[in-house]
C-alpha cells in the first residue's frame, strides 16, 4: 500500500519579478514501510520536497496524497493536524527546549493534540525506552551528548505513533560514533515496519536505506531500488 503519492508536483516561488522553479514536476510513490533516502546537490530541490512531504508547504501544481489524504489543497489548520497525527520530524538541529528534561521534550506533540497528562507521561517514557534513554528521562538537553539529544528528538518524533518518520540530515551534527548509533536506530525502526524517509547529502547515510531517490534541478534524476522510474525521465 502506498503511503506517499506525488503526482506531477511542482513548486515555484516568486522573488520580485523572477519566478524560481524549485520542483519541476515530480511523480513519486513510497510504499508503507519503505526506507528511502533522498539525495541531491544544493539547489536540487531536496529541502522543498521535504517541506511538501512534511506538509510544511503545498505544491504549486500537482497532487500529494499522504496515507490517502490529499494534502495539496488543505488549509493551514488541516495541514497542522496532519503533521501532528501522521508525521514525525527529526532535524539536523535537535530543536529541543533547553529548560525542559527529556521526557517533557518528548511529550510536547501530545500536549498539542490534547492528550491527558498521565497518558502523555506514559507515552513519553515508552518512547524514551524505545530509543534506549529510559534512564535519562530527567536530564535536560545540556546534560546529554549530541547522540543522546538526537535520540530524544527521535523519541519525540515517535511519540504520536506517526505513519511517516521524516529525517532531515539527522546525523549532520554528530560524530562518527553517534552517527552509527542513530543510523542503527533508524534501521531498527524500519525493521519494525516504520516508513522512514531521510534527506541527506551523505552517501554513507543514504546507503543504509533500501532505496535512493536522487534529485537534480527539481526533477528525479535516478530512483535506485524502485521498479518504477518513470518520474526519472527527461533530465537534461
Amino acid at each position: 500500500m502506498s503511503l506517499i503519492e506525488l503526482t506531477d508536483v511542482t513548486k515555484t516561488y516568486r522573488t520580485g519579478s523572477i519566478t524560481v522553479t524549485a520542483l519541476g514536476g515530480i511523480t513519486l510513490t513510497i510504499a508503507d514501510g519503505e526506507y528511502v533516502a533522498v539525495m541531491g546537490p544544493s539547489g536540487s530541490g531536496k529541502s522543498t520536497l521535504m517541506h511538501i512531504l512534511g506538509c510544511l508547504d503545498v505544491p504549486s501544481t500537482g497532487r500529494y496524497l499522504l496515507a490517502g489524504e490529499d494534502a495539496s489543497s488543505m488549509s493551514e489548520d488541516q495541514l497542522a493536524d496532519v503533521r501532528n497525527r501522521r508525521i514525525g520530524f527529526v532535524f539536523q538541529q535537535f530543536n529541543l527546549l533547553a529548560t525542559m528534561p527529556a521526557w517533557r521534550n518528548v511529550e510536547l506533540p501530545l500536549s498539542y493534540s490534547g492528550v491527558g497528562r498521565t497518558e502523555r507521561r506514559r507515552r513519553a517514557a515508552t518512547a524514551l525506552d524505545r530509543v534506549g534513554l529510559g534512564g535519562r528521562a530527567q536530564h535536560r538537553p545540556g546534560e546529554l551528548s549530541g547522540g543522546e539529544q538526537q535520540r530524544v528528538a527521535i523519541a519525540r518524533a515517535l511519540v504520536t505513533e506517526p505513519d511517516l518518520l521524516l529525517a532531515d540530515e539527522p546525523t549532520g551534527n554528530l560524530d562518527s560514533g553517534s552517527t552509527a548509533e542513530i543510523l542503527g536506530l533508524l534501521d531498527d525502526l524500519h525493521r519494525t515496519g516504520r516508513t522512514v524517509v531521510v534527506i541527506t547529502h551523505e552517501a554513507d547515510v543514504a546507503r543504509r536505506s533500501k532505496r535512493i531517490v536522487r534529485l537534480l534541478d527539481g526533477l528525479v534524476s535516478e530512483d535506485t531500488g524502485s521498479e518504477d522510474t518513470a518520474s526519472a525521465a527527461a533530465v537534461p
